[in-house]
């Protein structure tokens, strides 16, 4: 598996669904040079089958940033790991962590947790077919299969196939039940538990996921683990990121000002809307810039159209 430098996942963004395309991407990279992006969920198949040029396209500007996969069959995902070669991508993580139906209905996601030694089937298929670094994204459980005793186990099966990139989400995952917006909330997160997994794989990677709203609490996190990743928080609220090249990187430039990052957003929109791409698409990733500043609404406001010119003026008009 190709070398990752020590601080390659230092902070990372979420995968979430429907959010972090390839726009909001663009988007949060102004804010950071270093911190780690992830793709929403592609499924194998999905990629196999259906327009795979739609699914792996991305900006070169997003660079670091990783490709998430969803898929338990490693035919399939050695298919979809050759597919995507040719795109570059920095990284291909394997979702072995999200709850819903869907999901569960194409057994994959967090399901596959309880057949640890098929995740490690596709994690061996998967480097088999790639030339950067596979890694997992899991839960600390599922189910009533959530002691510290399973997640060791879980871990430690995969850790002896060769895996040595873990993304731990902190709580465990009610499989039915609840929706996925419920098993990102009412599970108690167990930070404690993804701690000791560092200690007792030291020479892993261990990147935790879960819960993390302030930089104070990723400092903290960063005592313990090798990463933190962060998710709806920097997507509501992207400005939180404004500083962290100087704060976790050692970054000596400074931070672009938010009226510096609309300047960049409106000749990226411009560029993107001539391809045919609708307004909406792009500028729904942005409505957080001023979150929790005096005419933020506002500025939402001046967003939410989708006629392309009409919408630039406004936006030079917020500027």
């Amino acid at each position: 598996m190709p070398e990752l430098s020590n601080d390659s996942h230092r902070f990372c963004i979420a995968p979430m669904l429907d959010w972090t395309d390839r726009h909001a991407r663009f988007f949060l990279r102004l804010f950071s040079k270093h911190i780690r992006l992830y793709t929403e969920m592609v499924t194998a198949n999905a990629i196999n089958f259906g327009d795979s040029e739609r699914f792996l396209h991305f900006n070169k500007e997003e660079h670091p940033v990783a490709l998430q996969l969803g898929g338990s069959d490693p035919e399939a995902l050695i298919t979809a790991c050759t597919t995507a070669q040719p795109y570059h991508y920095d990284e291909i993580n394997l979702n072995v962590g999200c709850p819903s139906d869907r999901v569960q209905s194409g057994r994959f996601g967090a399901c596959l947790m309880l057949d640890p030694k098929r995740v490690a089937e596709c994690y061996q298929a998967m480097v088999s077919a790639s030339n950067v670094p596979i890694s997992i994204k899991c839960r600390i459980g599922v189910d009533e299969q959530d002691s510290e005793a399973f997640l060791h186990t879980f871990i430690d099966t995969l850790y002896q196939a060769g895996c040595r990139i873990f993304i731990i989400h902190a709580r465990k995952a009610w499989l039915n039940g609840l929706s996925p917006k419920q098993n990102r909330e009412i599970p108690p997160l167990h930070y404690d538990r993804v701690y000791r997994i560092k200690a007792q794989f030291p020479d892993a990677k261990i990147v935790i996921n879960g819960g993390v709203t302030t930089m104070d609490a990723t400092r903290a996190h960063l005592t313990q683990c090798d990463g933190v990743m962060m998710g709806r928080e920097a997507y509501h609220n992207p400005y939180i990121l404004s500083n962290i090249d100087q704060t976790l990187f050692n970054e000596t430039s400074p931070a672009l000002t938010r009226e510096e990052i609309l300047k960049k957003m409106v000749i990226y929109i411009e560029q993107e809307c001539q391809k045919g791409v609708k307004l909406n698409h792009i500028t729904r990733h942005m409505l957080g810039l001023y979150h929790g500043l005096p005419g933020a609404r506002q500025f939402r406001r001046q967003l939410s159209g989708s006629n392309i010119q009409a919408g630039l003026d406004e936006i030079r008009k917020a500027l």
